[in-house]
């Protein structure tokens, strides 16, 4: 066990508590495995009747995702930690997707990667004014794994599409449109949820409990700022075209400023990861089960964290934040699809994930 995972079970509930605050809480492959072991423990547990999922108070992000720079020091070398890391995250985002019991996830903050994939299987997903939502991996060269290329495609239109390959950042009132958040309450009558929350835990049909109680408390979110109804006319016309490139010249034919403000944003963006984001949405679109999108994710992820797009990524973003990748592949022409065909090939026999 690790303190970076708090976890106490009382009176009908069990709770977990990301820990690690000078990370924004973000995962690391113990912690992943610390709430593993109690959502085992609770799941077969007949005196828990609902899970709570939240952070330690006092800081900005609720999950700020995964341990990037340990990620891609391992890649770099014999990529053991890495895989280890994603095989393990991967388990607890399939087990939660799967989990029999009602999850509330309170994603007061920042919440981006390794924080969707643990939040979205929560049957309620409570945002605040202090929310963001990203998923921002084409930025260092990575791709929207912890289950984005299931979730990513069943929001409504083309929003997935959108927001996995520009990692555009979301505010609450954006997140309710696109489905990330089910209920918006400011955070000074958290602690009224949170009592909410306690006591439909006590109740033997905690769902009922809660979708009645959570709802009498949400309140609006106000306006929205990306997903304006223009704004998504234009995400479901240009993000359902066929091809990375095809978008490309899609938003630079459109005239608004909104579509230079995209273009602009996808030009800085890996090609390579680009358009591997792309091929993993319109598959996962099609997949029969969320354990062949994991499967499939960790594919993709046990070789793009070796590749030199996420070594540069991190070195650009994080370690030197210099904001100048040198992408490599440097264009969308040299993605061929042989490369793509590579990193989404079937690993060796005893290699591929696998659930609990």
């Amino acid at each position: 066990m690790t303190d970076e995972i708090l976890t106490a079970a009382s009176a009908g509930l069990g709770h977990i508590t990301l820990n690690r605050p000078q990370a924004l809480h973000a995962l690391n492959t113990q912690m992943c495995a610390a709430m593993i072991d109690a959502l085992q423990r609770w799941r077969d547990d007949a005196s828990i009747h609902a899970i709570l999922l939240d952070h330690a108070p006092g800081t900005r992000g609720f999950c700020a995702g995964g341990d990037i720079r340990m990620i891609a020091e391992s890649g770099a070398g014999d990529g053991k930690a890495a895989r280890a890391f994603f095989f393990t995250e991967y388990r607890l985002n399939h087990l939660l997707f799967h989990y029999p019991k009602p999850i509330v996830a309170l994603i007061d903050g920042v919440t981006m990667g390794g924080g969707v994939g643990i939040s979205m299987p929560a049957r309620f997903r409570i945002a605040t004014e202090n929310t963001t939502y990203a998923m921002p991996e084409t930025g260092i060269g990575l791709f929207p794994d912890v289950g984005g290329g299931w979730y990513l495609p069943r929001k409504p239109g083309e929003i997935g599409m959108w927001l996995a390959l520009t990692g555009a950042r979301l505010k609450s009132a954006d997140c309710l449109i696109a489905g990330i958040a089910t209920h918006y309450m400011p955070t000074e009558i958290l602690a009224a949820a949170r009592a909410q929350i306690a006591g439909a835990a006590q109740t033997h049909d905690a769902q009922r409990a809660l979708e009645s109680g959570l709802e009498a408390l949400s309140e609006s979110a106000g306006a929205p700022r990306e997903l304006t109804p223009e704004n998504i006319e234009r995400i479901n016309r240009i993000f359902a075209l066929d091809g990375v490139e095809q978008i490309f010249v899609a938003l630079e034919r459109d005239p608004s400023d909104w579509a230079k403000a995209q273009l602009a944003t996808l030009q800085t963006k890996s090609p390579q990861t680009l358009k591997v984001t792309f091929r993993q949405l319109r598959e996962g679109a099609e997949m029969a089960s969320f354990e062949d999108e994991m499967r499939q994710e960790y594919r993709i992820a046990a070789r793009v964290s070796a590749r030199h797009d996420f070594q540069e990524g991190v070195r650009a973003v994080v370690i030197d934040k210099d904001n100048k990748p040198a992408w490599n592949p440097a264009t969308l022409d040299a993605v061929t699809d042989a490369l793509l065909d590579e990193i989404f090939a079937p690993l060796p026999q005893g290699e591929e994930w696998s659930p609990l």
